[in-house]
Protein backbone atom coordinates (compact mmCIF):
# COMPACT_ATOMS: atom_id res chain seq x y z
CA UNK A 1 0.00 0.00 0.00
CA UNK A 2 1.36 3.39 -0.98
CA UNK A 3 0.89 6.21 1.46
CA UNK A 4 1.03 9.77 0.36
CA UNK A 5 2.87 12.03 2.72
CA UNK A 6 1.48 15.43 3.48
CA UNK A 7 3.99 18.25 3.46
CA UNK A 8 4.68 19.73 6.86
CA UNK A 9 3.08 23.16 7.21
CA UNK A 10 5.39 26.13 7.37
CA UNK A 11 5.29 27.55 10.88
CA UNK A 12 5.87 31.22 11.53
CA UNK A 13 6.85 32.30 14.99
CA UNK A 14 6.05 35.66 16.51
CA UNK A 15 6.37 37.16 19.94
CA UNK A 16 3.77 39.16 21.82
CA UNK A 17 4.10 41.10 25.03
CA UNK A 18 1.43 40.88 27.71
CA UNK A 19 1.23 42.69 31.01
CA UNK A 20 1.37 40.42 34.03
CA UNK A 21 -2.38 40.52 34.80
CA UNK A 22 -3.36 39.70 31.22
CA UNK A 23 -0.79 36.87 31.07
CA UNK A 24 -2.16 35.36 34.30
CA UNK A 25 -5.75 35.64 33.10
CA UNK A 26 -4.79 34.04 29.77
CA UNK A 27 -2.97 31.19 31.52
CA UNK A 28 -6.03 30.59 33.70
CA UNK A 29 -8.25 30.53 30.60
CA UNK A 30 -6.08 28.05 28.72
CA UNK A 31 -5.81 25.81 31.78
CA UNK A 32 -9.60 25.86 32.24
CA UNK A 33 -10.08 24.93 28.57
CA UNK A 34 -7.49 22.15 28.69
CA UNK A 35 -4.82 23.55 26.40
CA UNK A 36 -1.32 22.24 26.98
CA UNK A 37 0.38 25.48 25.93
CA UNK A 38 -0.21 29.08 24.93
CA UNK A 39 0.49 28.47 21.24
CA UNK A 40 -2.43 26.04 20.87
CA UNK A 41 -4.77 28.50 22.57
CA UNK A 42 -3.62 31.46 20.47
CA UNK A 43 -4.04 29.43 17.25
CA UNK A 44 -7.62 28.47 18.18
CA UNK A 45 -8.51 32.03 19.19
CA UNK A 46 -7.09 33.37 15.91
CA UNK A 47 -8.95 30.75 13.83
CA UNK A 48 -12.22 31.55 15.60
CA UNK A 49 -11.80 35.29 15.02
CA UNK A 50 -10.85 34.81 11.36
CA UNK A 51 -13.88 32.56 10.75
CA UNK A 52 -16.17 34.98 12.58
CA UNK A 53 -14.82 37.78 10.40
CA UNK A 54 -15.40 35.73 7.21
CA UNK A 55 -18.99 35.08 8.29
CA UNK A 56 -19.56 38.75 9.12
CA UNK A 57 -18.24 39.80 5.70
CA UNK A 58 -20.30 37.04 4.08
CA UNK A 59 -17.18 35.48 2.57
CA UNK A 60 -18.05 31.98 3.77
CA UNK A 61 -20.08 30.41 0.96
CA UNK A 62 -21.00 27.22 2.86
CA UNK A 63 -21.58 26.34 6.46
CA UNK A 64 -22.78 23.80 8.93
CA UNK A 65 -24.99 25.16 11.67
CA UNK A 66 -27.06 24.45 14.72
CA UNK A 67 -30.33 26.32 15.06
CA UNK A 68 -31.89 26.03 18.50
CA UNK A 69 -35.22 27.52 19.48
CA UNK A 70 -37.84 27.30 22.20
CA UNK A 71 -41.52 27.51 21.35
CA UNK A 72 -44.91 27.14 22.96
CA UNK A 73 -46.39 23.92 21.63
CA UNK A 74 -49.90 25.25 22.30
CA UNK A 75 -49.38 27.93 19.64
CA UNK A 76 -51.91 27.22 16.90
CA UNK A 77 -50.39 24.84 14.31
CA UNK A 78 -46.87 26.11 14.97
CA UNK A 79 -45.30 22.64 15.19
CA UNK A 80 -46.90 21.67 11.87
CA UNK A 81 -45.73 24.89 10.18
CA UNK A 82 -42.18 24.40 11.45
CA UNK A 83 -42.13 20.77 10.28
CA UNK A 84 -43.54 21.85 6.91
CA UNK A 85 -40.80 24.47 6.54
CA UNK A 86 -38.12 21.90 7.39
CA UNK A 87 -39.50 19.57 4.72
CA UNK A 88 -39.60 22.44 2.22
CA UNK A 89 -35.90 23.00 2.97
CA UNK A 90 -34.84 19.36 3.11
CA UNK A 91 -31.74 20.27 1.13
CA UNK A 92 -30.34 22.19 4.13
CA UNK A 93 -32.11 20.51 7.10
CA UNK A 94 -30.04 17.50 8.11
CA UNK A 95 -31.57 16.46 11.45
CA UNK A 96 -33.82 17.70 14.25
CA UNK A 97 -33.81 16.97 17.97
CA UNK A 98 -37.03 17.72 19.86
CA UNK A 99 -37.23 18.02 23.67
CA UNK A 100 -40.21 18.67 25.96
CA UNK A 101 -39.19 21.32 28.52
CA UNK A 102 -42.42 21.58 30.48
CA UNK A 103 -46.19 21.49 29.97
CA UNK A 104 -46.10 24.43 27.52
CA UNK A 105 -42.64 24.65 26.00
CA UNK A 106 -40.53 22.57 23.67
CA UNK A 107 -37.03 23.03 22.40
CA UNK A 108 -35.77 21.97 19.01
CA UNK A 109 -32.27 21.89 17.69
CA UNK A 110 -31.90 21.63 13.91
CA UNK A 111 -28.64 20.74 12.21
CA UNK A 112 -28.35 22.68 8.96
CA UNK A 113 -25.86 22.40 6.12
CA UNK A 114 -25.52 24.36 2.91
CA UNK A 115 -25.04 27.81 1.44
CA UNK A 116 -24.56 30.25 4.30
CA UNK A 117 -27.08 32.78 2.96
CA UNK A 118 -29.79 30.10 2.67
CA UNK A 119 -29.06 28.72 6.13
CA UNK A 120 -29.24 32.21 7.66
CA UNK A 121 -32.47 33.06 5.83
CA UNK A 122 -34.12 29.80 6.95
CA UNK A 123 -33.03 30.32 10.56
CA UNK A 124 -34.14 33.95 10.69
CA UNK A 125 -37.55 33.10 9.21
CA UNK A 126 -38.08 30.26 11.70
CA UNK A 127 -37.02 32.34 14.71
CA UNK A 128 -39.40 35.13 13.61
CA UNK A 129 -42.47 32.84 13.58
CA UNK A 130 -45.15 33.78 16.12
CA UNK A 131 -44.88 31.43 19.09
CA UNK A 132 -41.11 30.92 18.83
CA UNK A 133 -39.87 32.41 22.10
CA UNK A 134 -36.09 32.24 21.84
CA UNK A 135 -33.76 31.28 19.02
CA UNK A 136 -30.06 31.19 18.31
CA UNK A 137 -28.00 30.18 15.29
CA UNK A 138 -24.44 28.92 15.57
CA UNK A 139 -22.65 28.90 12.20
CA UNK A 140 -19.38 27.15 11.40
CA UNK A 141 -17.80 27.75 8.02
CA UNK A 142 -17.25 24.60 6.00
CA UNK A 143 -15.88 23.67 2.61
CA UNK A 144 -18.23 21.25 0.86
CA UNK A 145 -16.93 19.12 -1.91
CA UNK A 146 -18.48 16.19 -3.65
CA UNK A 147 -15.22 14.79 -4.90
CA UNK A 148 -14.24 11.17 -5.28
CA UNK A 149 -11.60 9.94 -2.87
CA UNK A 150 -10.31 6.60 -1.74
CA UNK A 151 -10.14 4.92 1.62
CA UNK A 152 -6.72 3.32 1.73
CA UNK A 153 -7.31 -0.06 3.31
CA UNK A 154 -4.99 -2.18 1.23
CA UNK A 155 -6.39 -4.34 -1.54
CA UNK A 156 -9.96 -3.31 -0.68
CA UNK A 157 -9.25 0.33 -1.46
CA UNK A 158 -11.80 1.99 -3.73
CA UNK A 159 -12.71 5.48 -4.81
CA UNK A 160 -16.21 6.86 -4.44
CA UNK A 161 -17.94 10.20 -4.09
CA UNK A 162 -19.47 11.30 -0.82
CA UNK A 163 -22.67 13.32 -1.24
CA UNK A 164 -22.11 14.99 2.10
CA UNK A 165 -19.76 17.82 3.01
CA UNK A 166 -16.62 17.49 5.02
CA UNK A 167 -15.71 20.17 7.52
CA UNK A 168 -12.33 21.55 6.63
CA UNK A 169 -11.17 24.28 9.02
CA UNK A 170 -9.20 27.01 7.34
CA UNK A 171 -5.81 27.69 8.79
Amino acid sequence: MTRLSCPEPIVERFTISLDEDLARAFDALIAARGYSNRSEAVRDILRAQLEQNRLAREEAPHCIANLSYVYNHHERELAERVTHDQHEHHDICVATLHAHLDHDNCMESVILRGPTAQVRAFAEALIAKPGVRHGALNLVTADFRNQPHSHGDGEHSHAHPHPHGHYRPRS
